[in-house]
Protein backbone atom coordinates (compact mmCIF):
# COMPACT_ATOMS: atom_id res chain seq x y z
CA UNK A 1 0.00 0.00 0.00
CA UNK A 2 1.50 3.40 -0.91
CA UNK A 3 2.48 5.65 1.97
CA UNK A 4 0.28 8.65 2.54
CA UNK A 5 2.10 11.97 2.43
CA UNK A 6 1.60 15.21 4.26
CA UNK A 7 1.01 17.82 1.59
CA UNK A 8 2.00 20.81 3.69
CA UNK A 9 5.72 20.14 3.88
CA UNK A 10 6.57 18.05 0.77
CA UNK A 11 8.87 15.75 2.71
CA UNK A 12 10.20 13.05 0.40
CA UNK A 13 12.78 10.42 1.28
CA UNK A 14 14.91 9.40 -1.67
CA UNK A 15 13.42 5.89 -1.82
CA UNK A 16 10.05 4.43 -0.90
CA UNK A 17 11.78 1.95 1.41
CA UNK A 18 12.83 4.62 3.90
CA UNK A 19 11.27 4.69 7.37
CA UNK A 20 10.22 7.91 9.07
CA UNK A 21 9.93 8.87 12.72
CA UNK A 22 7.54 11.60 13.80
CA UNK A 23 8.12 13.82 16.85
CA UNK A 24 5.90 16.64 18.06
CA UNK A 25 5.89 19.18 20.85
CA UNK A 26 4.27 22.51 21.61
CA UNK A 27 7.51 24.15 20.60
CA UNK A 28 11.26 23.81 21.02
CA UNK A 29 11.45 21.38 23.93
CA UNK A 30 10.93 18.29 21.81
CA UNK A 31 14.21 19.10 20.09
CA UNK A 32 15.85 17.46 23.12
CA UNK A 33 14.09 14.25 22.06
CA UNK A 34 15.18 14.77 18.47
CA UNK A 35 18.81 15.19 19.61
CA UNK A 36 18.62 11.95 21.60
CA UNK A 37 17.12 10.09 18.64
CA UNK A 38 19.68 11.44 16.19
CA UNK A 39 22.53 10.46 18.53
CA UNK A 40 21.46 6.81 18.22
CA UNK A 41 19.87 6.90 14.77
CA UNK A 42 21.91 9.44 12.79
CA UNK A 43 20.56 8.25 9.45
CA UNK A 44 16.89 8.22 10.39
CA UNK A 45 14.38 10.36 8.50
CA UNK A 46 12.40 12.53 10.93
CA UNK A 47 9.46 14.91 10.80
CA UNK A 48 9.58 17.31 13.76
CA UNK A 49 6.36 19.25 14.31
CA UNK A 50 6.44 22.26 16.65
CA UNK A 51 2.98 23.66 17.40
CA UNK A 52 4.28 27.07 18.40
CA UNK A 53 0.97 28.76 17.63
CA UNK A 54 -0.43 27.11 20.77
CA UNK A 55 2.61 27.13 23.09
CA UNK A 56 2.62 26.69 26.06
CA UNK A 57 0.46 23.58 26.24
CA UNK A 58 0.84 23.47 30.01
CA UNK A 59 -1.56 26.41 30.49
CA UNK A 60 -4.29 24.94 28.30
CA UNK A 61 -7.45 23.19 29.40
CA UNK A 62 -7.97 19.42 29.14
CA UNK A 63 -10.41 19.73 26.23
CA UNK A 64 -7.95 21.85 24.28
CA UNK A 65 -5.15 19.40 24.98
CA UNK A 66 -7.27 16.50 23.70
CA UNK A 67 -7.94 18.41 20.48
CA UNK A 68 -4.27 19.27 20.01
CA UNK A 69 -3.11 15.71 20.68
CA UNK A 70 -5.54 14.25 18.15
CA UNK A 71 -4.59 16.86 15.55
CA UNK A 72 -0.85 16.42 15.99
CA UNK A 73 -1.01 12.62 15.80
CA UNK A 74 -3.18 12.83 12.68
CA UNK A 75 -0.78 15.34 11.10
CA UNK A 76 2.21 13.07 11.59
CA UNK A 77 0.25 10.06 10.34
CA UNK A 78 -0.58 12.01 7.19
CA UNK A 79 3.16 12.56 6.77
CA UNK A 80 3.58 8.79 6.54
CA UNK A 81 5.54 8.27 9.75
CA UNK A 82 6.17 4.71 10.95
CA UNK A 83 6.24 5.61 14.66
CA UNK A 84 5.56 8.68 16.80
CA UNK A 85 8.15 9.45 19.46
CA UNK A 86 6.41 11.78 21.88
CA UNK A 87 8.24 15.02 22.56
CA UNK A 88 5.53 16.57 24.74
CA UNK A 89 5.00 15.49 28.34
CA UNK A 90 1.79 17.50 28.65
CA UNK A 91 0.23 15.62 25.73
CA UNK A 92 1.28 12.32 27.32
CA UNK A 93 -0.32 13.45 30.59
CA UNK A 94 -3.67 14.21 28.97
CA UNK A 95 -3.53 10.89 27.13
CA UNK A 96 -3.03 9.12 30.46
CA UNK A 97 -6.42 10.39 31.63
CA UNK A 98 -8.40 10.85 28.40
CA UNK A 99 -6.86 8.11 26.24
CA UNK A 100 -4.72 8.13 23.11
CA UNK A 101 -6.28 8.91 19.72
CA UNK A 102 -6.72 6.01 17.33
CA UNK A 103 -3.64 5.56 15.16
CA UNK A 104 -2.10 2.96 12.86
CA UNK A 105 1.44 3.55 14.19
CA UNK A 106 3.06 2.92 17.58
CA UNK A 107 3.39 5.86 19.96
CA UNK A 108 6.29 5.99 22.43
CA UNK A 109 5.13 7.58 25.69
CA UNK A 110 7.52 9.88 27.54
CA UNK A 111 5.95 9.29 30.94
CA UNK A 112 6.27 5.51 30.74
CA UNK A 113 9.92 5.89 29.71
CA UNK A 114 10.69 8.22 32.61
CA UNK A 115 8.83 6.07 35.18
CA UNK A 116 10.88 3.04 34.15
CA UNK A 117 14.10 5.05 34.57
CA UNK A 118 12.99 6.25 38.02
CA UNK A 119 12.31 2.73 39.28
CA UNK A 120 15.55 1.42 37.78
CA UNK A 121 17.49 4.18 39.57
CA UNK A 122 16.67 2.71 42.98
CA UNK A 123 15.92 6.20 44.35
CA UNK A 124 13.28 6.58 47.07
CA UNK A 125 12.44 10.30 47.10
CA UNK A 126 11.54 11.65 43.67
CA UNK A 127 10.84 15.20 42.60
CA UNK A 128 8.94 15.87 39.39
CA UNK A 129 9.00 19.32 37.80
CA UNK A 130 6.54 19.83 34.94
CA UNK A 131 3.98 22.12 33.39
CA UNK A 132 0.77 23.07 35.16
CA UNK A 133 -1.26 20.60 33.12
CA UNK A 134 1.20 17.75 33.67
CA UNK A 135 1.37 18.31 37.42
CA UNK A 136 -2.41 18.69 37.73
CA UNK A 137 -2.88 15.36 35.98
CA UNK A 138 -0.65 13.51 38.51
CA UNK A 139 0.27 11.26 35.60
CA UNK A 140 3.91 10.99 36.67
CA UNK A 141 3.09 10.12 40.26
CA UNK A 142 0.62 7.44 39.19
CA UNK A 143 3.01 5.92 36.67
CA UNK A 144 5.88 5.76 39.18
CA UNK A 145 3.76 4.42 42.05
CA UNK A 146 2.23 1.75 39.82
CA UNK A 147 5.75 0.43 39.37
CA UNK A 148 6.87 0.85 42.99
CA UNK A 149 4.38 1.93 45.65
CA UNK A 150 7.14 2.57 48.22
CA UNK A 151 8.58 5.54 46.31
CA UNK A 152 7.73 9.04 47.55
CA UNK A 153 6.85 11.40 44.69
CA UNK A 154 6.45 15.18 44.94
CA UNK A 155 5.34 17.12 41.86
CA UNK A 156 5.89 20.87 41.39
CA UNK A 157 4.62 22.97 38.49
CA UNK A 158 6.92 25.42 36.70
CA UNK A 159 4.73 27.46 34.33
CA UNK A 160 7.31 30.21 33.82
CA UNK A 161 10.00 28.03 32.27
CA UNK A 162 8.54 27.10 28.87
CA UNK A 163 7.86 30.73 27.86
CA UNK A 164 11.43 31.62 28.83
CA UNK A 165 12.87 28.86 26.62
CA UNK A 166 10.58 29.75 23.71
CA UNK A 167 11.74 33.36 24.03
CA UNK A 168 15.39 32.32 23.85
CA UNK A 169 16.29 32.70 27.53
CA UNK A 170 18.55 29.69 28.14
CA UNK A 171 21.05 31.52 30.34
CA UNK A 172 21.32 34.64 32.46
CA UNK A 173 19.95 35.84 35.80
CA UNK A 174 16.25 35.77 34.86
CA UNK A 175 16.12 32.10 33.97
CA UNK A 176 18.57 31.19 36.75
CA UNK A 177 16.25 32.74 39.34
CA UNK A 178 13.15 31.15 37.78
CA UNK A 179 14.69 27.68 38.07
CA UNK A 180 15.95 28.33 41.60
CA UNK A 181 12.46 29.46 42.67
CA UNK A 182 10.94 26.24 41.34
CA UNK A 183 13.50 24.03 43.07
CA UNK A 184 12.99 25.88 46.38
CA UNK A 185 9.35 24.74 46.42
CA UNK A 186 10.21 21.09 47.05
CA UNK A 187 9.52 20.25 50.67
CA UNK A 188 12.80 18.45 51.33
CA UNK A 189 15.92 16.86 49.83
CA UNK A 190 15.52 14.79 46.67
CA UNK A 191 17.29 11.68 45.45
CA UNK A 192 16.21 12.24 41.83
CA UNK A 193 14.58 15.06 39.89
CA UNK A 194 12.54 14.18 36.81
CA UNK A 195 12.58 16.92 34.17
CA UNK A 196 8.99 16.27 33.14
CA UNK A 197 8.92 18.77 30.29
CA UNK A 198 11.21 18.45 27.30
CA UNK A 199 12.01 22.17 27.48
CA UNK A 200 13.64 21.75 30.89
CA UNK A 201 16.80 19.84 29.88
CA UNK A 202 17.75 22.99 27.97
CA UNK A 203 18.00 24.62 31.43
CA UNK A 204 19.90 21.75 33.02
CA UNK A 205 22.84 23.89 34.18
CA UNK A 206 20.44 25.98 36.26
CA UNK A 207 18.93 22.88 37.89
CA UNK A 208 22.47 21.77 38.77
CA UNK A 209 23.18 25.19 40.29
CA UNK A 210 20.00 25.01 42.37
CA UNK A 211 20.13 21.37 43.48
CA UNK A 212 23.80 20.39 43.38
CA UNK A 213 24.50 16.72 42.73
CA UNK A 214 20.87 15.55 42.71
CA UNK A 215 20.51 13.19 39.77
CA UNK A 216 18.29 14.49 36.97
CA UNK A 217 16.29 12.12 34.78
CA UNK A 218 15.68 13.41 31.27
CA UNK A 219 12.92 11.33 29.61
CA UNK A 220 14.27 12.35 26.19
CA UNK A 221 17.22 10.02 26.66
CA UNK A 222 14.97 7.04 27.31
CA UNK A 223 12.89 8.04 24.28
CA UNK A 224 16.00 7.94 22.13
CA UNK A 225 16.81 4.41 23.31
CA UNK A 226 13.25 3.21 22.74
CA UNK A 227 13.10 4.76 19.28
CA UNK A 228 16.38 3.10 18.34
CA UNK A 229 15.09 -0.26 19.54
CA UNK A 230 11.83 -0.09 17.59
CA UNK A 231 13.44 1.07 14.37
CA UNK A 232 16.17 -1.57 14.63
CA UNK A 233 13.45 -4.21 15.03
CA UNK A 234 11.90 -2.92 11.81
CA UNK A 235 15.35 -2.83 10.15
CA UNK A 236 14.64 0.76 9.29
CA UNK A 237 16.58 2.55 6.59
CA UNK A 238 16.78 6.29 6.33
CA UNK A 239 18.66 9.05 4.56
CA UNK A 240 19.20 11.54 7.42
CA UNK A 241 16.47 13.89 6.19
CA UNK A 242 14.83 16.06 8.85
CA UNK A 243 11.83 18.23 8.15
CA UNK A 244 11.26 20.88 10.81
CA UNK A 245 7.66 22.08 10.72
CA UNK A 246 6.22 24.92 12.78
CA UNK A 247 2.83 26.53 13.16
CA UNK A 248 4.67 29.68 14.26
CA UNK A 249 7.13 32.12 12.71
CA UNK A 250 9.50 30.31 10.38
CA UNK A 251 12.72 32.31 10.61
CA UNK A 252 12.68 32.50 14.40
CA UNK A 253 12.07 28.75 14.45
CA UNK A 254 14.97 28.13 12.07
CA UNK A 255 17.31 30.18 14.27
CA UNK A 256 16.18 28.37 17.43
CA UNK A 257 16.70 24.94 15.86
CA UNK A 258 20.21 25.90 14.79
CA UNK A 259 20.97 27.15 18.31
CA UNK A 260 19.64 24.03 20.06
CA UNK A 261 20.37 21.21 17.61
CA UNK A 262 23.33 22.72 15.77
CA UNK A 263 24.08 23.67 12.16
CA UNK A 264 21.80 21.96 9.66
CA UNK A 265 22.79 20.37 6.36
CA UNK A 266 20.99 20.52 3.04
CA UNK A 267 19.06 17.44 4.20
CA UNK A 268 17.10 19.63 6.64
CA UNK A 269 14.00 21.50 5.52
CA UNK A 270 12.06 24.18 7.37
CA UNK A 271 8.36 24.62 6.61
CA UNK A 272 5.17 25.96 8.14
CA UNK A 273 1.79 24.36 8.70
CA UNK A 274 -1.53 26.01 9.53
CA UNK A 275 -2.43 25.72 13.22
CA UNK A 276 -5.50 23.93 14.47
CA UNK A 277 -8.46 26.20 15.20
CA UNK A 278 -9.44 25.19 18.69
CA UNK A 279 -13.06 24.84 19.72
CA UNK A 280 -14.33 26.81 22.69
CA UNK A 281 -12.35 26.40 25.90
CA UNK A 282 -13.71 24.32 28.73
CA UNK A 283 -13.80 25.62 32.29
CA UNK A 284 -10.46 26.87 33.58
CA UNK A 285 -8.80 24.38 35.91
CA UNK A 286 -8.10 25.20 39.54
CA UNK A 287 -4.71 26.68 40.46
CA UNK A 288 -1.93 24.24 41.25
CA UNK A 289 1.21 24.69 43.32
Amino acid sequence: MPRRRCRSHKFRPTTAAADILGIFDSGLGGLTVLRAVRALLPGEDIVYYADQAHVPYGDRTPDELVQLLAHNVAYLEACGVDAIVMGCNTSCAIAASRGWPATRVPILDLIAAAADDVVNSGARRIGVVGTLATVRSRAYGRAILQRDAAIVVEEVAAPALVPLVESGFLSGPIVRKAVADVCARFSGPLDVLVLACTHYPLLDAHFVAALGDVRRIDPAQAQGRRAAAIMQQQRARGHAHVNYVTTGELEAYRAAVQAIVGPQTDRARFTTAPPLRLKSRDAAPLPCR
